[in-house]
């Protein structure tokens, strides 16, 4: 059977995140947390944006959790760090009002994809608790677990 482009459709190959992978991720970004002596509530989502890991560090903020699954969420769903998506949704840009969309985005840095070593994006993480400068080298510790 032919797809409606006239071409034969083709099976994609798709990679995810395993559990195993999203632990080592999440205990990753929580030795850079320890190590800069702040609370961090840490999101490890799957190749579909699904919550696949989550910790909150003892005495992280709780209104943190939400932010810390949207940072990794986001990241997923654009496939590139929320602080680059948030110089694209400023007033004038070709992205503003972004985080509006999906039920809610977070557009400040802090969520990162995760990548394997050839480049393929396996799933996100997100980190929150602190400011946008400690939560964005939480959460590129923890991609940084895979490789």
């Amino acid at each position: 059977m032919n797809s409606p482009t006239g071409k034969t459709p083709q099976t994609l190959s798709v990679k995810d995140i395993s559990l195993d992978q999203a632990h080592a991720v999440l205990m990753a970004a929580m030795k850079k947390a320890e190590d800069l002596k702040i609370a961090q509530n840490i999101a490890v989502v799957d190749a579909g944006g699904n919550l696949k890991a989550f910790a909150r560090m003892d005495g992280a903020w709780l209104g943190s959790i939400d932010i810390a699954i949207k940072k990794a969420r986001t990241a997923r769903y654009f496939d590139m760090p929320t602080g680059d998506i948030g110089k694209l949704s400023q007033p004038g840009e070709s992205l503003y009002m972004i985080e509006v969309s999906n039920g809610g985005l977070i557009t400040f840095p802090g969520g990162v994809p995760i990548k394997t070593s050839d480049g393929t994006i396996i799933g996100a993480i997100g980190s929150s608790g602190s400011i946008v400068k400690n939560d964005l080298a939480v959460s590129k510790a923890g991609a940084d677990a895979v490789g």
